[in-house]
């Protein structure tokens, strides 16, 4: 099955950085890249059916035309690109998207935040990971043009299984022999940590014919601070953290901010549904 990246692309400054990432992982494996758009519709209030279907694709049509003259600008031809823009929500465009035979994987970037405290959770990116049940890469630094997958790391939580067939998923769009990834978890210094090293040393074991493995148990009572310190300024690591079902609540989530990591240290996040 051919693989292919979704880039949501809105155009703001964020959008270059975005499109030029994604080309060079893109040039690392085989992978075709796929814009998408999301147009805004502006009517009258009071418009009949037709002239608001007519202007739908006049702005759609002049959208798309926007869309190519920006990979133009800052893709060489030989790039393999195709386009999509519609006014429906971004849910639907990714369902329908998704629902075509291509290995997806979801490219987002992160807008800067807003001085106003918890503003951040009402960001695009976040609202991408909570309501698509496909593998995203969300809040890539807003200066990383270039991709690199040195050091794979895979935060593990304690109550919830990793999704292995996603990560084999993922992993799958890494060619890169010298990778290698550390399973790691962070518990508080008076937690029992018998069953998680276990589980550690499975999932290293399990991926151990592809990648050089590791795993480690962090313990300390700021959970912030230690994952900080495993992650902290390397723009070439990748950090993979699990979604809890149902929810986006889970223990790293609740308790850190992860996104101030990644905006802080220059990390690329990894989200697995």
């Amino acid at each position: 099955m051919k693989k292919r990246f979704i880039i949501l692309i809105d155009f703001s400054a964020n959008s270059v950085n975005l499109l030029k990432y994604a080309f060079d992982w893109s040039r690392q494996i085989e992978v075709e890249l796929l814009l998408v758009h999301q147009s805004i519709i502006l009517t009258p209030a009071l418009i009949d059916i037709e002239s608001k279907r007519s202007i739908t694709e006049q702005t759609n049509d002049e959208e798309l035309q926007k869309l190519k003259e920006f990979a133009e600008t800052y893709l060489p031809p030989s790039a393999r690109v195709s386009y999509y823009v519609s006014e429906s929500h971004f849910e639907l465009i990714l369902k329908e998207l998704t629902s075509e035979l291509f290995e997806n994987l979801i490219i987002v970037g992160q807008k800067e935040r807003s001085l106003l405290k918890n503003i951040f959770i009402k960001d695009f990116a976040l609202q991408v990971i909570k309501n698509t049940k496909e593998t995203t890469i969300a809040a890539i630094p807003g200066e990383l043009t270039t991709v690199s997958h040195k050091r794979i790391l895979v935060a593990v939580p304690e109550k919830h299984p990793v999704n292995i067939l996603e990560l084999n998923h993922f992993l799958d769009f890494i060619d890169d022999s010298s990778a290698s990834i550390k399973f790691f978890h962070v518990a508080r210094p008076d937690a029992s940590t018998i069953a998680t090293e276990k589980k550690l040393s499975s999932l290293a074991s399990m991926f151990a014919n592809k990648f050089k493995t590791s795993f480690s148990i962090y313990q300390g009572y700021n959970l912030m601070s230690e994952i900080e310190n495993i992650i902290k300024n390397s723009s070439e690591d990748l950090l993979i953290v699990q979604k809890k079902p149902l929810t986006f609540t889970d223990e790293i989530f609740m308790k850190s901010d992860i996104y101030d990591l990644v905006l802080d240290g220059q990390m690329q996040l990894i989200i697995l549904p």
